[in-house]
Order: structure tokens, then C-alpha cells, then sequence
């Protein structure tokens, strides 16, 4: 069977084919020749068009093959253009007649790659926080730089030492130098997409990984301009003084004259609205553009891009039109073509009759990997972190991805490394991108046990003068003065002050790198659009209350599925006693419901499954809400028995001790619950009630509170009881009793339709009840007793 022709259109063979002018472009399909239906294949676009939908399916055909494996979507595009390539599907002649034709080859693909390329690197530009490689901590910076310097030194060791006993041609010594330097980069956006892939991105590991990586990569971008310098000087000095001084230019025109008419173009665009489409065109034509300066001035075209990427203003509203415009087509058609037809240039027959270069090239990858991860492993490890999240941030750091291959195979394009080493370096990344995920997942899990309540952290348990701590979480602006009310319930006192902790939530847009912010109290501006106001509420909440109340205010901005572990992490850190979570529905002032989020919904979900403390979710029915100095305010809770109702009880004492409050405890009993069929459940339901029975009417310290017993024997009277009392209430806490069966609610949980607001919870969330009572749902802590190992 004759070879295939190799993918590459740079050989040294001469071939004779004929070109039609002009271009045979488009098709009539089929029809144009029914005997020969693949005539249609010698225009280019319907040829483009099979190839790309080859590569799309067989990619993604292999991805749900392997899925389940824990391989990555990056490993199984490599694996497609290794299947796809001259060595397995290119000896058919069928599939080498839509790939490798002599009259167009790939020339097409790759031409299309490698422009989908270039906006995948302008749009990681825009993506990429700039100023965390700034503001990156010391730990950070030497991280950064240890990743990049310690592969190198590993690298010209290496270098030394097969260059013992003979000469070398130039050739193979400018392969290896570039072959050691890919190998040390630490790519930010290779980075990032294996943390989000590991859905560890907004974690402390993966923070520091981003931080360190950010500073390796701008590290890398300098030292590569430096040896490039010092090469042009060596030839001519004149010549490296023009391109030092061009290349200042060009970054002196995008941050000075380009970023300012972007940020023009924001202030020009009012609140809300989207920006106007001829910006994002004018935007997207200036990236390509720029990719072709830096080509014109003899640098790679994607540095141009990134660079202009870097000068967008990230986030929204600009950063995040041009992610969301763009993103989904670049990432899911250019970019996997790009990775697929790079994988397809793989030959192992020039593997196989080049042994040395191969031998080298095996031996510098494993060692300069070594390198890289022993050097982020000690440095991590000496900072304190514990041992397998070392391990796992030192692998994380030695990730290869898609920057290395894009690389390696503008290289070998060049001829700066042969065929066999782009082999064994595509074989390389490849390993790396397979194995590095699954031991990171084996290494490191931030779900299973890191919020595990192994200590009480719970309302029941705080002493009766100990401080109350409260994370206060909010996602928009209307849940702000909802939150003060209820924590101005809470009635704090000089002997049991409350430490507020409130964290504003927002969603990560048009950028990588997960931002966590800590507030100071004077500060006057912040760069997070939106945020200071809500935190300025909280503010005047602890004025109103000086000596009662201490406020701290975040602000968090990560990707909607991890903003759980953001919310868990700081309830862990700052060791609260309970986390207040708004409702994801929206109440109009009328009573209907106004919006739905289940992103919302989603994370209080999470929460509630992996909090280390208590948990409440406010639903906010009252759109009339009394003023919080009100002389008065009615709260009534519905106890059916249970830890959480118990838990519930607990906050509503606390709020009685308020002269403003009137407490009434609804006690929902079964008739046969009148027996004396006591089980441990019971014998708690009880003694916490004991002193509300004991002191039912007005307590000697001026607690308001009033105890009332009511009968139901099915979930079709405790419906009725709580329509009954719904309007006589300012605010009702009930317990979530989440997956609890009890005759008073006997049938209801056929009908739920939130089940993290349990069976009661639900009913007062219910669009069927007409009132405007605000609604406390409470879960305690899940407690574990066994000891840790």
C-alpha cells in the first residue's frame, strides 16, 4: 500500500499539479456529478467544511468514550488527529482524499486553524488579570520564577552533558535550546483551563496556581524577548535597537491610545444596555491587525494579538461581550481544529529512524517535568501548605496544554525542530494532559471532607455570652436590606456581640482568574461595579449599632458552580455559627413573583450539603418591609420537632430578647402524639420547649413570647394552619427538617417544589399562598462525631 503524503506542505519533493483560475470555490453538492458524488470534495469550501466536521465528531465521539476515564477534552482532540493522521486513517484512500490532496493538502485547515488560534490567544488576552502578576504576593513571584528558571538550568545540565564527546551542529543545538525553553513555560491559560476543568479554580490551591502561573508567563514572555534581543545585537546592533524601539511603541499605542478609547466606548454606553456592535467588529478587526504588525516587524503574529487582548478592559461590560460573542465558536470549532491538525502532523516512522534526537528528546521532557515539579512541590511545601495539596499544586504547575503544542508546532512549521522531535513532544503533552488531571483529582478534593463539621459550629451550641458570627451572603442589591432586618433581629447585646461577615457574590465574566476582595471601612470607590453600595449598607448597619456589631464585607467574583466553595471556605475561615443565604426568587412589590435564578438556587443548594456551620435561606416576601427601628415586630416560628426546628427555636430566643419583638411558638402536634412514647428526638423537643412553656406570656427579662399548641394530623391541616397564620406574622423561621417523615406532614412532600426549603419552608414559598410574610428557613450543622483521620 503506498505511504500517505505527509500533512506538511513544507517539503523538499516536487510534485506537478495543475491550479483552476479562478478558484473552484463553492459547489452545486452532488448533483453536480451523480456518477462521481466526490467531485464535489475538489471545491475548497465543501472540502473545509468535511474536514472540520470530521474533526469535530471523531474528537467528541472520543471524549465520550473516555469521559468517564477522567480524560480531558484537550487529550481527546490529540487523540483524534493521532487517529486521523498519515500513520492510521491517512493509508485509506477514501479519508486521504479529503485530507492530504495535493491540489489543496491541509493548507486550507491549517490556514483556518491557526486564524482561530490567534483569536483564542487575544481572547485569553482579554481574559487575563494583568495586574495579579503585579499585585501577586511573594510566595506567588517565587513560584512563578522558580517554575521557569529551574526546567532551564535542568535543561543546559542536560545540554552539557550529551555534548561531552562530540561536536554539534547548530541545527540540533537550536532544537534543543527551543525545546528546553517550551518545556519550562508555565502557561496561564493551560493553567486555567485545568483548574476549571477540576472545578478548583476559586480555590486557595487554584488562586496561587494562577497568581504563580501569571507570573511565569509574563517571566517567560520577557526572558524570550531577551534571548531575542541578545541574538539580533550579536548580528547586528543597529537592527535590535529598531526592534526594541518598535516594540515599545507598539505597547506604548495599545495601553495609551487604544485602552482609553475602549474605556471611552464604556462610559459612552449606558448602564445595562450592550455594547454597540460596531465596537466589537472595530475590536476584533484592531486584534487581527496587531497579529499582523507584530508579523510584518518578524514576530510571531500572536504575540500582537495577545498583547491588544491584555490592553481590552476585562469583565463587563466590554471584556465580557467579546468572551460571550466569541468564546463558544472559537473554543469549539478553531480551537479543536487547531489541536486536532496539529496532532495529525504526528509521524512515529521519522521517530523510529531518528533514535538520538528521539533518546534526547524523551530524557529532556521527563527531566525538565521532574524539575519543574519538584521546585513548585518544595516551595509550596515550605510555605506551609499540607503535603498532598503540595503534590497537587506542583503537578498543576508542570500542566502541559494547548500553548506548548500551538509551540512546538509553529517550530516545526519553521524548521527549527525536526519531525521526530514534534513527535515525541506532541506524545509528551499528551501523557502530561492525561495523567496530571487524574492524580490532581486523586490528590486533591476540596468536596469530600474539607468542610466535614467536626466541630460544633451551630446556634445551640454557642454559650449563652458568646459572640454570634454571621456570613451574610447577597447577589443583588435587594437582598441587601432584607439581610440588615433580619440580623437587626438578632439582638445584639455588649455581652453577646454579632460579627458579621457579609460577601457579595458575583458571577465571574470575561475572566480566568477568580477575584476575591477584602473591604476597608473608609475606603470610598472600588473597581467591582455595583459592589461598593451594597457594602456601604452594611457599613451604616454597624454605625447604627456602635459597640453591638462588627461588620467585615468581601466581595467574590468566580464562576457560578464554585461560588459554594467561596461561601463554605470563609464560613470554615472565619469560624461562623451560621450562613444566611437569600431566596433565588424575586417578590415585585405586588406579591408576584418577579425573577427566578437558578444559579442562585444551585448554590444554596451546595451549601446546604457541604456547609461547616448552620445555614438559613431568607425568603423575602415583604416588598412593604417595616423600618428596622420599628417599635414593634411580630415573629412567629412552627415547631414540629428535630434538630433543625430545634435550631430554629434557638435563633428565635435570641431574637426575643429584643423588647421590639413579640415571639409566638406554634407547636404542631399529632393527636397520638399526646401518648407517652418518648424517644431521644422527643426528650430534646421537650426540654427545649421547657422554658418557653414555663415563661409563656411575658419573661422576667422582658421577653415577649407566647407559647401555642395546635393539632394535625395530616399535611392537609398543617396547609391550612399555615394559611391561617401567615399574615399575623413580620417574619416566620421555620426548620428545613429536609427528608424527615412526621404525620403533620403526611402527603406534602408529593407537592414540594423546593425541596431545600423542606415541606414547610416550601408552602411559604408557594405562589398559592397570597401573603407577605418573610420566611427563615433553617438547617443545623451536619455534625460529625468520629474522630479525623
Amino acid at each position: 500500500m503506498v505511504e500517505a503524503p505527509s500533512p506538511l506542505p513544507h517539503q523538499n519533493d516536487t510534485y506537478e499539479f495543475c491550479i483552476i483560475l479562478p478558484p473552484r470555490i463553492n459547489s452545486a453538492g452532488i448533483w453536480e456529478n451523480l456518477a462521481y458524488p466526490s467531485t464535489m470534495l475538489t471545491y475548497s469550501l465543501p472540502l473545509l467544511e468535511m474536514q472540520i466536521v470530521m474533526i469535530f465528531v471523531s474528537s467528541h465521539l472520543i471524549y465520550a468514550i473516555l469521559k468517564p476515564l477522567g480524560i480531558t477534552l484537550f487529550a481527546s482532540q490529540i487523540i483524534a488527529g493521532l487517529i486521523l493522521g498519515p500513520p492510521i486513517m491517512g493509508k485509506l484512500n477514501a479519508f486521504r482524499n479529503i485530507f492530504y490532496r495535493r491540489e489543496l493538502g491541509v493548507e486550507m485547515i491549517d490556514a483556518v486553524s491557526v486564524f482561530g488560534f490567534t483569536l483564542f490567544i487575544f481572547l485569553t488576552g482579554v481574559k487575563m488579570d494583568v495586574k495579579m502578576a503585579f499585585n501577586s504576593t511573594k510566595k506567588s513571584v517565587v513560584i512563578g520564577i522558580i517554575s521557569l528558571l529551574s526546567p532551564i538550568v535542568v535543561g543546559i545540565v542536560l545540554h552539557k552533558t550529551f555534548n561531552e564527546h562530540k561536536r554539534m551542529n547548530d541545527v540540533i543545538k537550536t532544537e534543543r535550546i527551543v525545546g528546553t525553553l517550551i518545556e519550562s513555560t508555565t502557561s496561564f491559560s493551560v493553567i486555567a483551563c485545568v483548574l476549571t476543568e477540576l472545578k478548583i479554580i476559586n480555590s486557595e490551591l487554584g488562586r496561587l496556581a494562577l497568581s504563580s502561573a501569571s507570573v511565569g508567563d509574563l517571566s517567560t514572555l520577557f526572558l524570550v524577548h531577551i534571548i531575542s534581543l541578545s541574538q539580533d545585537w550579536a548580528t547586528s546592533p543597529l537592527l535590535a535597537l529598531q526592534r526594541v524601539l518598535v516594540a515599545f511603541l507598539f505597547i506604548t499605542v495599545l495601553f495609551s491610545v487604544f485602552r482609553p478609547m475602549m474605556f471611552w466606548i464604556i462610559k459612552k454606553t449606558p448602564e445595562g444596555e450592550p455594547i454597540e456592535e460596531v465596537y466589537i467588529v472595530a475590536i476584533l478587526m484592531v486584534a487581527i491587525g496587531c497579529a499582523i504588525f507584530t508579523h510584518w516587524t518578524q514576530q510571531a503574529p500572536l504575540i500582537g494579538a495577545f498583547l491588544f487582548g491584555l490592553a481590552v478592559p476585562d469583565g463587563p461590560p466590554l471584556g465580557s461581550t467579546l468572551i460571550n460573542k466569541f468564546e463558544c465558536f472559537v473554543n469549539g470549532i478553531f480551537l479543536a481544529v487547531y489541536i486536532t491538525a496539529s496532532a495529525m502532523r504526528v509521524n512515529p516512522r521519522k521517530m523510529v529512524s531518528n533514535p538520538p534526537r528521539v533518546k534526547f528528546s524523551i530524557i529532556s521532557f521527563f527531566l525538565t517535568f521532574l524539575a519543574k515539579f519538584i521546585s513548585c512541590f518544595i516551595a509550596s511545601f515550605v510555605s506551609f501548605m499540607p503535603f498532598r495539596d503540595s503534590l497537587a499544586f506542583g503537578l498543576i504547575m508542570s500542566s502541559k496544554g494547548v500553548v506548548e503544542l500551538a509551540y512546538f508546532s509553529t517550530f516545526r512549521d519553521n524548521w527549527v525542530i525536526s519531525e521526530a522531535t514534534f513527535s515525541v513532544a506532541v506524545f509528551a503533552i499528551l501523557v502530561n494532559a492525561t495523567v496530571i488531571p487524574l492524580l490532581v483529582r486523586f490528590l486533591y478534593d476540596p468536596v469530600s471532607r474539607k468542610y466535614a463539621g467536626y466541630k460544633r459550629r451551630n446556634l445551640m451550641h454557642l454559650k449563652p455570652d458568646a459572640e454570634l458570627r454571621v456570613l451574610a451572603c447577597i447577589h443583588w442589591p435587594e437582598n441587601v436590606s432584607a439581610m440588615i432586618g433580619l440580623l437587626d433581629l438578632t439582638c445584639p447585646m455588649k455581652e453577646s456581640p454579632n460579627v458579621i461577615f457579609a460577601l457579595h457574590l458575583i458571577e465571574l465574566m470575561a475572566r480566568d482568574s477568580p477575584v476575591f476582595i477584602a473591604h476597608h471601612k473608609h475606603e470610598t470607590n472600588t473597581n467591582v461595579g455595583g459592589s461598593f453600595e451594597d457594602i456601604l449598607a452594611f457599613y451604616q448597619y454597624e454605625q447604627n449599632n456602635w459597640g453591638l456589631v462588627t461588620v467585615n464585607a468581601f466581595t467574590a467574583i468566580s464562576p457560578p458552580k464554585l461560588m459554594n466553595e467561596d461561601i463554605c471556605t470563609m464560613a470554615l475561615d472565619k469560624q461562623t455559627s451560621f450562613i444566611i443565604l437569600p431566596f433565588h426568587r424575586k417578590w415585585s412589590v405586588n406579591g408576584s413573583v418577579e425573577a427566578e435564578n437558578n444559579v442562585v438556587r444551585n448554590v444554596n443548594c451546595s451549601v446546604l450539603d457541604r456547609s461547616p456551620c448552620s445555614v438559613g435561606i431568607l425568603i423575602d416576601r415583604d416588598g412593604r418591609r417595616k423600618p428596622m427601628k420599628s417599635s414593634s415586630y411580630s415573629v412567629g416560628i412552627l415547631f414540629l420537632g428535630g434538630k433543625d426546628d430545634r435550631e430554629a427555636l434557638t435563633l428565635a430566643k435570641r431574637m426575643a430578647r429584643d423588647p421590639r419583638v413579640k415571639l409566638t411558638v406554634i407547636r404542631l402536634i399529632a393527636y397520638q402524639d399526646r401518648r407517652d412514647v418518648l424517644d431521644w428526638d422527643t426528650i430534646m423537643d421537650i426540654e427545649i420547649l421547657k422554658d418557653v412553656k414555663q415563661n409563656n406570656g411575658v419573661l422576667g427579662n422582658g421577653c415577649d413570647m407566647m407559647y401555642v399548641e395546635q393539632v394535625s394530623d395530616s399535611g392537609s391541616q398543617t396547609a391550612k394552619i399555615i394559611r391561617s397564620v401567615a399574615d399575623d406574622y413580620d417574619l416566620i423561621i421555620v426548620g428545613r427538617r429536609y427528608g424527615v417523615e412526621s404525620i403533620q406532614s403526611m402527603g406534602l412532600s408529593e407537592w414540594s417544589e423546593f425541596p431545600e426549603l423542606g415541606i414547610v419552608g416550601d408552602l411559604f414559598a408557594s405562589t398559592d399562598l397570597d401573603s407577605r410574610v418573610s420566611v427563615l428557613v433553617v438547617q443545623q450543622q451536619h455534625y460529625i462525631a468520629e474522630s479525623r483521620h
